[in-house]
Formats: C-alpha cells, sequence, structure tokens
C-alpha cells in the first residue's frame, strides 16, 4: 500500500466469534508455545482462529505509524489504519501472550540446563513434524495458482514445482546445517548479534510453522534469552525489544511481501532452513556443537522425540480439519484458505 493510499477493509474471513476470555486463552496458549523450539505461535494462531486478526492487524499498525511519519494526512491516515485493527482481539491476546512468556521462560530454561538430552529431542520431533507446514503451504499455493491460471485462460501445466526451487530450498537446508555448526562460544549475546536475532525471530510469528525459540535455538540464544526474561535483565530485554519492533516493520513487511511476491521459492527456502537447523537440535552433542552418535537413554530419548513429533502432528492434523470446514462453508465466497491467506 503507497502513502498516498486509504488504508484498505481488514481481509479477515469469516471466522468463528470470539470472546474476552476466550482470547485470553488463546494468547495464554501462543505465549506459551513461543517458548518451545518447534511449536510455532503462528500454527497455534491458525488453529484458534485468530491468526488473519493478529496478521492483519500488526499489518495496520505497521502502516499507521508510517503514515503518521511520512503523511500524507498523517492524524487522518494513521487514524484510518488505527481504526481497522482487531483491538478486541489483539489487547487480550497481547497481554495473555506476555504473561504466558514470563510465567514459562524460567521452567523451560531450567529443563533445558537440567535434561539437555532429553530436551533436545523433545525439540527435535516438534521441528521435524513442523516442517510439514510451510512444505504444505507452498503446494497449496501452487494448486490455488493453478486455478487461477485456468480461470484467466492460461495453461496451468506452467505452475509448478522447478528445479530452482528444490535447489533453493536444499541451499537453504546446507547453509542453514552449516551455520548452526558453529561452536556456541561464537556466538554471544552481543547487541550487534542480539537485534538482528530478534529480528528474524518475531518474523516467526508470520509463518506458521516457523518457530522464533528455534530460530534463537539455532542462533545459540535460546537460554540466554528465556533467562532474561526469566531473572528480568532489563539491559538484555531492552535490546531484544528494539531488535523486535525493528523485525516487525522491516522483516515482517519483507517476509509478507516475498510471500506475496515469490511465494514458492520463499517456502521452499524456509522448508529449507527449517531441515538445516535441525543439526542444532541433535539430542547427543557437546558444548561446541560436536555431533555424537546415540548413548545412554536412547530409548527415553526416541520416545521423547516421538511424543514431540506427536504434539505437532495433531496440531496439524486439527488444521487441516478447520481448514477444510472453513473451504466447505466459505469457498463460495472466494475468500482466501486460513493457511494462504498470509502468502
Amino acid at each position: 500500500m503507497s502513502n498516498a493510499e486509504s488504508p484498505a477493509e481488514p481481509t479477515v474471513p469469516a471466522a468463528r466469534p470470539t470472546s474476552l476470555l476466550g482470547n485470553l486463552v488463546r494468547g495464554a496458549l501462543i505465549g506459551a508455545v513461543e517458548t518451545v523450539p518447534g511449536v510455532s505461535g503462528g500454527t497455534v494462531a491458525l488453529v484458534v482462529g485468530i491468526y488473519h486478526h493478529i496478521i492483519d492487524s500488526a499489518a495496520h499498525v505497521i502502516s499507521a505509524v508510517r503514515r503518521l511519519i511520512t503523511g500524507p494526512d498523517r492524524r487522518a491516515g494513521a487514524a484510518g489504519h488505527l481504526r481497522l485493527v482487531h483491538w478486541r482481539v489483539v489487547i487480550p491476546v497481547g497481554i495473555a501472550m506476555v504473561l504466558a512468556v514470563f510465567t514459562v521462560a524460567g521452567p523451560m530454561a531450567d529443563a533445558m540446563e537440567s535434561h539437555p538430552v532429553q530436551m533436545r529431542a523433545l525439540f527435535f520431533g516438534m521441528v521435524l513434524a513442523s516442517v510439514a507446514v510451510p512444505v504444505r503451504m507452498m503446494f497449496q499455493g501452487l494448486t490455488t495458482e493453478r486455478f487461477r491460471a485456468v480461470a484467466s485462460g492460461r495453461d496451468p501445466a506452467v505452475v509448478r514445482l522447478r528445479p530452482g526451487h528444490v535447489i533453493a530450498g536444499l541451499g537453504a537446508a546446507v547453509a542453514t546445517f552449516l551455520l548452526v555448526s558453529l561452536p556456541t562460544a561464537s556466538v554471544e549475546a552481543h547487541p550487534l548479534v542480539l537485534v538482528p536475532a530478534a529480528m528474524v525471530a518475531v518474523s516467526a510469528l508470520v509463518l506458521p510453522g516457523l518457530s522464533g525459540s528455534f530460530l534463537l535455538l539455532t542462533f545459540g540464544l535460546y537460554e540466554p534469552t528465556l533467562r532474561a526474561v526469566d531473572e528480568l535483565d532489563l539491559a538484555y530485554l531492552g535490546i531484544f525489544a528494539l531488535g523486535m519492533v525493528l523485525g516487525m516493520v522491516v522483516v515482517v513487511k519483507l517476509l509478507k511481501w516475498l510471500l506475496d511476491h515469490r511465494h514458492t521459492i520463499t517456502l521452499a527456502v524456509l522448508s529449507g532452513v527449517m531441515v538445516g537447523g535441525l543439526r542444532t537440535l541433535w539430542p547427543w552433542q557437546d558444548e561446541r556443537r560436536a555431533l555424537h552418535s546415540p548413548g545412554e537413554g536412547a530409548g527415553l530419548v526416541l520416545l521423547l522425540f516421538l511424543a514431540g513429533f506427536a504434539v505437532v502432528a495433531v496440531l496439524l492434523l486439527v488444521d487441516a480439519r478447520l481448514q477444510k470446514r472453513f473451504l466447505r462453508e466459505h469457498g463460495r465466497h472466494g475468500q482466501p484458505a486460513p493457511e494462504t491467506a498470509a502468502s
């Protein structure tokens, strides 16, 4: 949207009604899972039916700030965007998210410190199952494009997964694998590292299946960040918050543009990043991230891996059923399906 344009009406498709109590519960669920590497807050937002409200509202807030700074009609333009924010959803969800994060962060950090092998196994299963989300979104986007091609008289056969998409995904997986193979000692919680890490991590809120905590774990900043939240380290949290704000303005907008205009290759790259990042979650590794073969307690580790995989798989199955029901009820209106609205 250019500065001269008027704010568009919200693009939220028809959805089940929400209540104050329900939105508090939804926010608490999203906040709690955001501390868990492998479970995406975006996926939970999809399942509980407020994903579009959050993304649409974030876009309008960012546009309001931009309009207030650059004009034209600064006050009127910004007010127009702010009126389109779903405040009755955003405020209770945001409050509950923050409270949940501050409640869960300490115990989660303690668990990672006390039982690193078992926790990594649990998270490995969660992330592995979550890879299905961007992959499914990629193929659903291709299917949508084929229908559009038929409607416009174009050959739908030209809309397909191309070798370049596969190469980009594999390249992203290899690059991420090599990046996260660096010793953790080479990644410190310095502002020059923390700000861009927070910028990238907050972008996970836009894309279901990509976990912000998983990205922090990949950067080696997961436990320091949870510890800072638990101990109210305001200096650390202030720098992290700055990165999150910049990320919402820059990375989230960029990611939405890429999903709008380069949907397939963007999701292929994001899928590759998630696959390559699994190297971080291999249960048996030392402090310098050197990998080892399975050791003592492999049976318990396997069970935890399967449990983590099953938790996310159930969430995805619930989301798939809700999406199918939504398409049956609202497809006739030409509204976007829940997962493709971000694309």
